[in-house]
């Protein structure tokens, strides 16, 4: 079996140091001038998939992300890294604000289908939306196996070992290939991008496509009615005895008298 080939997700998201701001209105939360990067979790699987073609196990990585023309920031992210070449799919920013799991998963489904890929590696969730819902959506799509949550791969004849985190401790599964894997934060830790591989990513082949090239419908299924601020925590009262505490809960209705 010659090498793999594989595809990533890749999701461009208000970068995880930034403090969030809800709009006035109360629509979404603020974007303008805001920094982005690329998903923590999808940068861990592309980390997965270059260290797979490290080993000879991988032949081609190829990057896709879906929305807006600034999408290609990630995209260069991820072919600096070690992906071959990239696919954004150009979303309006109208329709962006609309976009759900599914569409990105039936785009994602439709690529990885045209490109004969054998291995779709995605990050478990994005940060922003926390959803953990398009690596399912494209294994259904596909009626591909999938494993999620994947702490560690390793590669066998045919098919694929995966170790997630579970409560009770660690669980192993197997599947054979082509799959859909989900990826978890303790799989690796990412490498910087070095100048020169930056470089080198501004010559990689980076193909523009549309929704419609994959007859894919954005129409929204949901609206988001409002979001909201987290409720602001109340300052917390100390106490000195353990009977102080329980009168203090029994004052406040938290415990029956």
């Amino acid at each position: 079996m010659s090498g793999l080939r594989v595809l990533v997700g890749c999701k461009r998201v208000i970068d995880y140091a930034v403090k969030i701001r809800v709009k006035p209105d109360k629509t979404g939360v603020l974007t303008d001038g805001v920094k982005h990067s690329l998903n923590p979790f999808d940068e861990i699987a592309i980390e997965e998939a270059i260290r797979l073609k490290e080993k000879n196990i991988a032949s081609e990585i190829i990057a896709v992300s879906c929305g807006p023309p600034q999408c290609q920031e990630v995209l260069r992210t991820a072919m600096a890294m070690g992906a071959d070449k990239a696919i954004h799919v150009e979303v309006d920013p109208a329709t962006y604000n609309g976009m759900q799991p599914m569409h990105v998963a039936k785009i994602l489904a439709k690529i990885a289908q045209e490109n004969k890929i054998d291995l779709v590696l995605v990050g478990k969730q994005a940060i922003d939306d926390d959803a953990n819902q398009t690596g399912q959506y494209m294994a259904s799509l596909l009626d591909w196996p999938q494993a999620t949550c994947a702490s560690k791969i390793e590669k066998t004849d045919g098919e694929l070992k995966v170790v997630k985190e579970i409560d009770g401790g660690l669980e192993t599964v197997r599947v054979k290939l082509p799959a859909v894997v989900s990826v978890d934060l303790r799989l690796n830790e990412p490498r910087y991008a070095t100048l020169p591989n930056i470089m080198k990513a501004k010559k990689k082949p980076l193909e523009k496509k549309k929704p419609e090239d994959y007859g894919v419908d954005m129409k929204a299924t949901h609206q988001v009615l409002s979001v909201e601020e987290p409720a602001v925590r109340q300052a917390g009262v100390k106490v000195e005895t353990v009977e102080e505490l329980v009168k203090k809960l029994k004052e406040q209705g938290l415990i029956p008298s």
